[in-house]
């Protein structure tokens, strides 16, 4: 099989997004004005499934256990992620057009489009891995490709405190948290653990409570037997057929949620969340990029503006609803950990962050002037 007539049957693929079958590709062979016999055809759809099945030269790093992110900056090195920091592998792509092409098989793969028109893509891959690629020159040096790759398992409370990422006391605050049924957010910057953290925390919730989960792209893996997930979906190259976080949040209320969790608030959604907090939803949850616990209540102000509720309904939203904020940190040894423990207040300015409990790096605890509040709000949890 001629390598230029496959290369260009999967270019024409990659124009039109979807399922590679030979009917598919009978109707490509005819637009390429190649022969449509039935011996072509098989050997066309065969060639073209075996060289665009899987990640290619990244199936190996993927399929590390340790690795967190597979990140390609064009044509060279491919960097990862093994919780240590980025680092450079072995894996070499030659030249453009190999990161080009590589970029829009994952993107087909996704059911996406991506080519000069729509020069970038975000999606979630039938594996869980969450893709991400814009080509070039929209970005340069090439064409750019991050992978997320989900933990194939959650962690749980034993394990995060084995591997320092909670202390003992660290991990009976946050066993009481969850079981107390504290509405509670964790914060952190990109790649501190907030998914990890709070995939571990729902993991300990009663095996016979409902976790409804709600997320842009699916994530989360709670070790749990009774969860109900829904993912939002992007409109297509037509603009059509969104489904939002918003819309969603709204569908999970209706699911007889015992915990209603957002996996990344980012949007306006975080009005229907408060909403649903202070209205019987006990125990709900989600993460928040911040870069430390005293501004996630401007962040939760700002996310709420864009739904229409001003700085002070937001506020009064915020600290009726949510009782204690776990904010994470990844230390300059790679090791990402529980840092913070705070609690909402209202005070003088709107809302604030009290901090309650701090953890260092070396295990150490301090506890702060929301130490009172935090216990306040602990009171009466079974242990």
């Amino acid at each position: 099989m001629a390598s230029e007539l496959v290369a260009a049957v999967r270019d024409d693929l990659v124009r039109h997004p979807g399922e590679v079958t030979p009917a598919r590709v009978a109707e490509c062979l005819h637009r390429l004005g190649r022969p449509v016999s039935a011996e072509a055809v098989a050997a066309v759809h065969d060639e073209v499934v075996r060289s665009s099945r899987g990640l290619g030269p990244l199936a190996g790093l993927v399929a590390d256990p340790d690795v967190t992110d597979v990140l390609v900056n064009g044509p060279g090195r491919v960097w990862v992620d093994r919780g240590e920091g980025v680092e450079a592998t072995d894996v070499v792509l030659p030249d453009e057009e190999e990161v080009r092409r590589l970029a829009q098989r994952l993107a087909a793969r996704g059911g996406r489009r991506l080519d000069d028109a729509t020069p970038y893509c975000d999606v979630r891959l039938p594996d869980g891995a969450r893709f991400h690629a814009v080509l070039a020159p929209v970005a340069h040096p090439g064409t750019t490709i991050s992978l997320r790759i989900p933990r194939a398992r959650g962690l749980t409370l034993a394990e995060m405190v084995s591997e320092g990422a909670v202390t003992p006391t660290g991990a009976r605050l946050l066993r009481d948290v969850v079981v107390g049924r504290l509405a509670h957010l964790v914060s952190g910057g990109t790649g501190s653990g907030k998914t990890t953290l709070l995939g571990t925390l729902l993991g300990l919730v009663p095996a016979d409570e409902r976790i409804v989960l709600v997320e842009d792209s699916a994530e989360l893996r709670p070790d749990h037997p009774m969860v109900v997930g829904l993912e939002a979906r992007p409109a297509n190259a037509e603009g059509a057929g969104e489904v939002s976080l918003r819309t969603l949040v709204r569908q999970a209320l209706r699911m007889r949620p015992d915990r209603l969790v957002v996996g990344e608030v980012r949007g306006a959604e975080v009005v229907d969340l408060l909403a649903a907090m202070n209205t019987g939803h006990e125990g709900g949850c989600g993460t928040l990029h911040a870069n430390s616990a005293s501004r996630v209540p401007a962040r939760i102000e700002a996310l709420a503006a864009t739904a229409g509720l001003d700085r002070a309904a937001a506020a009064a939203q915020f600290v009726a609803a949510v009782d204690v904020l776990l904010h994470v940190t990844r230390g300059r040894d790679g090791v990402r950990r529980l840092a913070e423990v705070a609690v909402p207040r209202l005070g003088e300015h709107g809302a604030e962050a009290v901090w309650a409990l701090q953890f260092d790096a070396d295990g150490r605890m301090r506890e702060g002037p929301g130490a009172d509040l935090l216990a306040t709000r602990l009171e009466g949890v079974a242990r």
